[in-house]
């Protein structure tokens, strides 16, 4: 095996299919599909079933790209430590939808600016899915809120604190004035997908009321506010997001009170890229990080 080959495998995985992932890659589909070829005659097992015109991982390719995901992130790892005053090569960072959009645009940045031969991928997902993810080699880091529902308060990852965010509950504005979650009139949630921590503190608030809980699942906070302002529903909603809006829905608001925002990574994970990033983070402000 080489890196070159466990990258196109991991790519073609990933992609679920030759095509796109010879487009992601810049090589010809030929090369491609030759390389896979290889790499499972070489191994003397099946990777891929063919169905149609995607690929579906065999077992044996379900556990090699476990592997593979370790060894190129390592690979990564090594390569930056060769050059430990310059920043450079790739960073992954995964974000809580709300980071992204009020706390890393500057840094980042800042870090495009100062770094440019740092490539740098964002994604976004809820809290438990992101720790998840640095765990499985998927990302390098992620800002998450924490402690990320359905994971131990020990999970084995290392964790540094960014800000603290506050949060609001978000009420239709007839909803009558709210004091406790006896105050309550409705009775359904909008909020992430599951393992999103707000979606977490909103649904135990709720709870004290007594009853059931429904949630709405949804994929942004302009769509939960849609929601609430519909007149149906409650919605967690940090307070950076709402200073970002021009005219905030004429909503009411609950305290909910703060959460903490963490950046975690694998223990003993060092790079110059990750260092160049907390050096970024630190700038964040100062009232926030209490």
């Amino acid at each position: 095996m080489d890196l070159a080959a466990l990258d196109i495998f991991r790519t073609v995985a990933q992609e679920g299919g030759v095509t796109r992932a010879a487009e992601r890659l810049g090589r010809a589909q030929s090369n491609v599909s030759t390389r896979l070829q290889q790499l499972e005659e070489q191994l003397g097992a099946a990777l891929f079933i063919r169905e149609g015109r995607g690929m579906v991982l065999t077992p044996a390719g379900q556990t090699l790209l476990d592997y593979a995901k370790r060894l190129l992130a390592l690979a990564e790892e090594a390569r930056q430590a060769l050059h430990p005053g310059e920043p450079a090569g790739r960073l992954r960072i995964g974000s809580m939808e709300s980071t992204a959009g009020t706390r890393l645009p500057a840094p980042l940045a800042a870090l495009h600016a100062r770094w440019p031969r740092l490539a740098l991928e964002l994604r976004t997902a809820p809290s438990r899915q992101l720790v998840e993810q640095v765990l499985r080699h998927e990302l390098d880091c992620a800002l998450v809120a924490w402690s990320p529902p359905g994971l131990d308060e020990d999970a084995p990852v290392e964790r540094t604190l960014v800000c603290t965010e506050t949060l609001l509950l978000a009420l239709p504005a007839s909803h009558p004035p709210v004091q406790a979650p006896a105050d309550l009139r409705v009775h359904q949630l909008a909020a992430f997908a599951q393992g999103c921590s707000y979606r977490r503190i909103g649904e135990d608030w709720m709870r004290r009321a007594g009853g059931a809980v429904e949630v709405l699942e949804l994929a942004s906070y302009p769509a939960i506010l849609a929601c609430v302002a519909a007149g149906r529903c409650a919605g967690v909603v940090p307070q950076s997001v709402l200073d970002l809006l021009r005219e905030p829905p004429a909503l009411q608001w609950v305290p909910l009170g703060r959460c903490q925002t963490m950046l975690v990574h694998r223990p003993g994970y060092a790079t110059p890229a990750l260092a160049a990033l907390q050096e970024a983070l630190a700038d964040i402000e100062p009232s926030t990080r209490s």
